[in-house]
């Protein structure tokens, strides 16, 4: 079961990669304007707040990441605080902004959450 943990530990963390790359680099581009449906003029004028919520992205995954290298109880605790502010903000972004964002966030943060608790 720690395997499988460790597993969706960094699938989360690398999906919240993707998304920084998205929305720090890519949020003019095609990938970044497909993700928003913004057209270009909106995809610039939102750029800045869509970098800010990469840099945010970013520190969930380097958590996350940090929590698989860490000894345990560090490792361990470091996951699971960073999943349940995956989760959180999975929830929030699709209470707020998308519903797809429970899906494509809260979902696999709380699969990951869950896996991390029973491997415990």
């Amino acid at each position: 079961m720690k395997t499988t943990a460790d597993v969706l530990v960094a699938l989360v963390a690398a999906l919240h990669a993707y998304i920084l790359v998205l929305e720090m680099f890519l949020w003019e581009k095609r990938p970044g304007r497909e993700l928003s449906g913004f057209d270009a003029a909106m995809a610039h004028a939102t750029a800045p707040l869509a970098a800010n919520q990469g840099l945010y992205n970013g520190f969930l995954s380097a958590g996350l990441i940090c929590g698989l290298i860490a000894d345990d109880p560090t490792g361990f605790r470091a996951q699971v605080f960073f999943l349940i502010c995956v989760v959180i903000a999975g929830l929030y972004g699709g209470a707020t902004a998308n519903r797809r964002i429970l899906i494509a966030q809260a979902l696999p943060g709380a699969l990951a959450l869950v896996a991390v608790l029973l491997a415990r």
